[in-house]
């Protein structure tokens, strides 16, 4: 059909139809519910063409089909988007007209078998976006005067471009408080997961102990902890979760919890890596892990024991010497392998100035716009140029270095540091 013909001839739609479009325009426009918005169209469509039958098909991206589903109908009806006359109403975007449904062979007879419904003739126009790009279909079944004719492709037209706006528009509107809904959950997330890091650090005689956390995303897959236990002895702990974001935040919470009983009820450390990692990996994703660093600190003898999950690397500062030693791992990461018992250990016996420190791989491995890492040797470097200063101000100073090193190259992982001095 001559689209300009039909263009021309809108002035002369009846008084009485271009009364109706502009109450249907109205009404659409102040319905915020999708459901609500399809059964309008569909009863404004009705009540205009004088049919039996209006449905409105909207496109699911997620399974490319065309789909109906109106609360107040008990059917559902899905298909691919290219399948039927409605199908290449939306795929070629473009108006069809049949006149004889069942002597067209692209109708589906099965659709009418499942709503019980005998479509006799069918008028379909596409659901267009401002920017024309389809979204759905409109289709209208049976006039009950006859035959659909040229005045009511000119009003389907006109029916379905307010119709493909208001859609558009309460499709923008979901989208925005679903956005809404979710910043929300995760700052409620990052609130948690805030809560659950220390806020002082810990005193211990003889000691100056320090721990910071920068998540690259509202939430992260980074913790620290301290916490006193009923013997005296200071429980230490950082952790990394592979990736950043909702699903390592949660995964890190669980860690936390785990680790913090076991700890209350087991004595030795390597205990607590075990039931950690064996509980942990009933629960976590088959690609999730997470590196963590096991520490108990006694106050009376000034001893450090540890275990590493594949946690690395684990520095100690020598302060008589001014040298650091890289420390070894002890067992995988938690999660990886479910039933394995940690065995390995380490005791340190700290002398004046020396200094334990550990740290999460967002580090080392943040690059400079030229793509190089920042790595463990500047931070090895650091330590030494400042040995003096107080814990937490060496891990403030390492990444004062650290961002100087990167020149604005967004943050890629979370950042955690924890480190031991002692006085």
């Amino acid at each position: 059909m001559n689209t300009s013909l039909l263009e021309g001839k809108r002035n002369d739609i009846p008084a009485t139809d271009l009364l109706r479009l502009l109450e249907i325009s109205r009404q659409l426009a102040i319905i915020t519910d999708l459901q609500k918005l399809l059964a309008q169209i569909e009863h404004a469509a009705l009540k205009i063409f004088a049919c039996e039958r209006a449905t409105v098909f909207v496109f699911d991206h997620d399974s490319n089909e065309l789909y109906s589903y109106v609360a107040s109908r008990p059917e559902k009806i899905r298909f691919p988007a290219r399948q039927g006359i409605a199908g290449e109403c939306f795929h070629n975007n473009h108006i069809i007209k049949v006149s004889d449904a069942y002597k067209d062979p692209r109708f589906n007879p099965a659709v009418d078998d499942e709503t019980k419904f005998k479509t006799h003739n069918i008028l379909s126009c596409p659901l267009t976006t401002h920017d024309q790009t389809p979204i759905g279909v409109l289709q209208i079944l049976n006039k009950c005067s006859g035959e659909f004719n040229q005045w009511d492709e000119i009003l389907l037209r006109t029916l379905s471009a307010q119709c493909g706006v208001a859609l558009e528009r309460q499709f923008l509107l979901e989208q925005f408080v679903e956005k809404q809904r979710l910043q929300h959950d995760i700052n409620i997330a990052r609130q948690i997961q805030q809560h659950l890091l220390p806020k002082q650090p810990p005193a211990v005689e003889g000691f100056d102990i320090a721990a910071w956390n920068q998540p690259a995303e509202e939430t992260g897959g980074d913790f620290f902890d301290y916490h006193q236990l009923i013997d005296g002895r200071l429980m230490l702990t950082i952790a990394d979760v592979t990736g950043h974001g909702i699903g390592p935040a949660l995964v890190a919470a669980q860690c936390h919890a785990l680790q913090r009983a076991a700890f209350a009820f087991l004595p030795e450390i390597q205990q607590v890596a075990t039931l950690v990692n064996r509980l942990l990996s009933e629960d976590i994703p088959d690609d999730r892990f997470v590196t963590v660093f096991f520490a108990l600190l006694s106050p009376h003898n000034q001893e450090l024991v540890f275990t590493s999950a594949g946690h690395g690397p684990i520095l100690l500062f020598q302060a008589k010497d001014n040298q650091i030693q890289k420390l070894p791992t002890h067992g995988p990461p938690i999660g990886i392998i479910p039933n394995i018992t940690y065995e390995g250990w380490d005791r340190l016996c700290f002398n004046q100035g020396d200094m334990l420190i550990t740290f999460t791989d967002g580090f080392f491995e943040w690059v400079n716009p030229e793509g190089k890492p920042f790595g463990v040797e500047r931070i090895c470097k650091i330590v030494k140029n400042y040995p003096t200063l107080p814990a937490a101000n060496i891990i403030q100073q390492i990444y004062s270095e650290l961002l100087a090193y990167t020149q604005g190259v967004p943050q890629a992982d979370d950042l955690t540091a924890l480190l031991i001095k002692k006085n």
